[in-house]
């Protein structure tokens, strides 16, 4: 079987959504920033990409049509590169991946750009033009249910209390803070300057974060629950990319190959509970890997929101230690279709970082869904 390896990761820094630095930029031209400097880091040769994947969650008016292949256009790539659009709402680019392996795997080329985009700001939670399906709402509400009930469903199931989810953000926001200070974030970004924006780093972490700030706060969803603005990922623009490759073409054209993808696995739960996919998934992803949960050293969890991350640390048995060493989406932000990429390219990048040999990268997904991906140290 042809191995396939992570060869690079860029990202836009990641701003909060109608307030931010990247409010004025358009998400197919942000992105397409990112993916040009991508292949420039690189050195991957444009003309050898089959294809551009793009995952995306509302892909609607600025980031609508087929915008793979307008982001494709957009960065000046040979005309031969195809484009397409894959919507696994917040698991969208890691999926986008997944796609490019297994393209990879089926000798359907060798080099793949998988791309995540969200204007948080541009497209709202929902699209412009919702229409649910009164039958299936009759039948299922719970398949267009708010992603903060959901939070809300999982801390009371998982009792998950709020002075626990306060200590799990505020630590986000910490470790965060500690790495856009130390530096250690400043490689994977790239600073977006258009449509005079001129934003350089991620502007979502509270480096003034503290338990007496988050314990003020009033619940967001439900007056009577626990999650609160405070302990919820925050709605955030931005871009990320990351080349899939074969590891043959990798070795081949010197790429700087940061680890190999090992297993992936998708997986399906009730929607009121959706915090809880990557449970399902992950195990899925270990099991086919030959794995269990004390074989990973590095974890890139998204935080939805807290209360779903800590229990999918519980139940995986995950080391907490090894979670979201450089802060994660409550402190960087999650812009939806993009996360995907960027936690994957970030697994794979701390793993390198940390001399680790297995990491786990795994994210919940609206609707009920969740997706992971185990890397191998190359």
């Amino acid at each position: 079987m042809t191995n396939v390896v992570i060869a690079g990761y860029a990202r836009s820094p990641f701003a909060l959504a109608k307030k931010g630095g990247l409010t004025r930029v358009r998400p197919d031209e942000m992105a397409a920033e990112v993916v040009r400097a991508l292949i420039a880091r690189t050195g991957v040769k444009a003309e050898d990409i089959e294809d551009i994947i793009v995952g995306c969650a509302f892909p609607e008016a600025e980031q609508g049509l087929n915008v793979a292949r307008l982001i494709a256009l957009l960065a000046d790539l040979p005309i031969t590169v195809a484009g397409a659009t894959v919507n696994r709402f917040c698991g969208s680019s890691m999926y986008a991946i997944h796609m490019a392996a297994g393209a990879i795997q089926m000798n359907a080329g060798e080099a793949f750009i998988a791309v995540g985009v969200e204007s948080m700001t541009r497209v709202p939670m929902g699209g412009y033009n919702p229409m649910p399906s009164p039958a299936l709402h009759a039948k299922n509400p719970a398949a267009y249910m708010g992603m903060g009930d959901t939070a809300e469903n999982v801390a009371q199931r998982w009792q998950i209390t709020r002075d626990a989810q306060e200590e799990f953000a505020l630590a986000s926001h910490v470790k965060a803070s500690a790495a856009q200070k130390a530096g250690k974030l400043t490689d994977e970004i790239v600073p977006i300057t258009l449509n005079k924006a001129n934003v350089s780093q991620d502007e979502c972490i509270r480096h003034d974060a503290s338990r007496e700030g988050l314990a003020g706060l009033k619940p967001a969803f439900d007056a009577n629950g626990t999650v609160t603005a405070g302990t919820s990922s925050p709605l955030t623009d931005g871009a990320s990319a990351v080349l899939v490759c074969s590891e043959d073409y990798a070795m081949k054209h010197g790429l700087p190959v940061t680890a190999r993808i090992k297993s992936i696995a998708v997986a399906g739960c009730a929607p009121d509970i959706m915090g809880i996919g990557p449970v399902a998934a992950s195990r899925k992803a270990l099991a086919r890997a030959g794995l269990t949960s004390r074989d990973i050293n590095v974890v890139e969890l998204n935080e939805a929101f807290a209360s779903q991350a800590l229990a999918c640390i519980r139940d995986l048995e995950l080391d907490p230690a090894t979670v979201n060493l450089d802060g994660g989406a409550i402190a960087l932000g999650h812009p939806l279709g993009a996360t995907g990429a960027r936690i994957t390219g970030k697994a794979a990048s701390v793993l390198k970082r940390e001399g680790g040999k297995y990491a786990l990268a795994t994210q919940c997904i609206g609707g009920g869904q969740g997706i992971a991906t185990v890397l191998e140290a190359v």
